[in-house]
């Protein structure tokens, strides 16, 4: 046999040598980069006993139609092992639209669930125990106010704030450079955010008040190293946001979380995992000078990539997911999700999400993955990609730093056009086949035959109208508008809004009442359209 002529590459297009050895880590020193798993820097994970201990939770992104279907899919994957809930807004909820409104048309119940008021999230966690299940929410425009409904649920559950445990993505930053579902402009979304974290260091302190999301990012089209750079330069600027709130970091940072994307090429998503636990604590104990060795400790979920999923022989994805859900475990995460087979297609249907949480219990109970801590630590390749990785993030931050930080950075269009250039190129080479996808351009199948697939119809829609409209004619109108008018005074004049925001909920304003309160104050922003 004779070696292929073209340079070997991880998918990001990082050239990898035939062999790895002592030659690859100069320099490297064992007690100072490695160290011991459970504690600084971290490198290993951030426990000692990592899953010998407790296994990462299984949490299932799941919400279709109306939060009376999504309260039995949650049902069923609890019953089914699932150890935390995860849920999915539909695209009006993401950008604080109410299902009643012409921009929703088409796309209620779609990608997620719908919710407009109180009365839809107390349907969406009926009979569910917010004090014994966590629930992470992916929301960020309009995050506060999905987490101001969630949290008087619990109270009307009987549950006391301080027992509510979870995480709200509530990463706006992101939103601007990827996934473009924001409500506000830059510098208010940042305000609304460093009031949540303010809020839940008082009042909520199981909460994970922030996920930082690397995950959006690279379903953008970025590198690994984008990912990892850009995911820690928007968490940098959270934190310095907070201090200059004048918050102690060591009373919020603990909580402050990430979420990563695990993509195909296994040991760049390992070695990723490792880098980003070995930079933010050096960055949180050199740059923030924080104390508590819980501000160092970077915690992560893991969604494996949805960009990754062909609708070409879909059940393909099934080994996709089990290869990439396999790399985050291998790299240390502490919640995983795992995608289902068709959702490339539409939302997944039971029979794919039963498959898709079968994985996870897999990897967990039968590969044997789970007996010892970071069981490819001390690999010269790895080790070597870790210091890569590493080098490439902190030269992005660095830059980033010199920009003015990441609002400017945003501003000047720089994140959002490194991550195109890269989409760019990666695309090239699949076309051009330097990269293979299976069934895709190599391996591709004539025969293949359509899969039964979920399907949301326009009656959900209408449902979800209705109930709407009996919501508005049962609620007190007058204590409406009072609350909505607290909270646009707490808006213009610099307050905390997440009080407000409580009382708004209670009285069952909409999404769009307390968004476009909140936004007469704070104005709309305009994306500059960088190519």
């Amino acid at each position: 046999m004779h070696e292929k002529k073209h340079q070997f590459t991880t998918i990001s297009s990082k050239p990898i040598d035939r062999l790895y050895g002592p030659q690859n880590l100069t320099g490297f020193d064992c007690n100072r980069d490695l160290g011991e798993p459970g504690y600084y820097p971290f490198t290993r994970g951030i426990h000692p006993t990592m899953y010998r201990g407790r296994l990462w939770t299984m949490r299932q992104f799941s919400g279709f139609g109306t939060a009376v279907e999504t309260n039995k899919r949650y049902k069923f994957l609890l019953d089914h092992g699932q150890t935390g809930l995860s849920v999915a807004f539909d695209f009006p909820t993401l950008m604080g639209y109410d299902s009643d409104q012409e921009r929703s048309e088409g796309e209620i119940g779609k990608c997620g669930v719908a919710i407009d008021t109180l009365a839809d999230m107390e349907t969406l966690f009926d009979g569910i125990p917010l004090d014994k299940v966590t629930t992470s929410m992916t929301i960020n425009g309009p995050a506060s106010i999905l987490f101001a409904m969630y949290l008087v649920v619990a109270e009307k559950e009987g549950v006391s704030w301080d027992k509510v445990g979870g995480t709200v993505q509530n990463d706006v930053l992101k939103e601007f450079i990827a996934q473009n579902s924001w409500a506000f402009p830059p510098e208010p979304s940042m305000r609304v955010v460093v009031d949540m974290i303010e809020f839940c260091t008082k009042h909520a302190p199981k909460w994970n008040t922030i996920s930082i999301s690397g995950y959006h990012i690279r379903e953008a089209g970025s590198t690994a190293a984008q990912e990892l750079g850009l995911t820690l330069a928007d968490g940098i600027a959270y934190v310095e946001a907070c201090v200059k709130r004048g918050l102690k970091v060591d009373d919020f940072a603990p909580r402050l979380s990430f979420f990563f994307n695990a993509h195909n090429d296994f040991f760049e998503e390992v070695a990723k995992y490792r880098a980003a636990r070995r930079i933010w604590a050096r960055v949180m104990k050199d740059r923030f000078h924080a104390k508590n060795e819980r501000s160092w400790a970077l915690r992560f979920h893991t969604q494996t990539a949805g960009c990754s999923l062909t609708a070409q022989q879909p059940y393909n994805n099934v080994v996709r997911t089990a290869l990439q859900a396999l790399a985050a475990v291998m790299g240390g995460t502490q919640s995983l999700h795992t995608n289902s087979l068709d959702e490339t297609l539409a939302l997944p249907t039971e029979h794919a999400v039963r498959v898709a949480l079968r994985t996870q219990q897999i990897i967990a109970h039968e590969s044997g993955v789970t007996n010892t801590v970071d069981p490819l630590g001390g690999s010269y390749f790895v080790e070597s990609l870790t210091n890569e990785l590493e080098r490439d993030a902190l030269a992005m931050i660095k830059k980033i730093d010199e920009m003015g930080g990441m609002l400017k950075a945003i501003a000047m269009g720089w994140p959002q056009r490194e991550i195109a250039d890269a989409s760019y190129r990666y695309q090239k080479q699949i076309e051009t086949k330097e990269k293979v996808i299976v069934g895709v351009n190599e391996y591709v199948s004539k025969d293949e035959h359509p899969l039964e697939i979920l399907k949301i119809t326009e009656e959900t829609a209408k449902a979800q109208i209705e109930r709407l409209k009996k919501v508005k004619a049962r609620r007190d109108g007058s204590k409406v508008k009072q609350t909505l008018s607290t909270l646009k005074e707490a808006a213009g004049t610099g307050g905390n809004v997440m009080e407000p925001l409580i009382e708004s909920v209670r009285a069952y304003a909409t999404l769009n009442e307390m968004t476009e309160t909140m936004r007469s104050v704070f104005g709309e922003y305009k994306d500059p359209a960088i190519f």
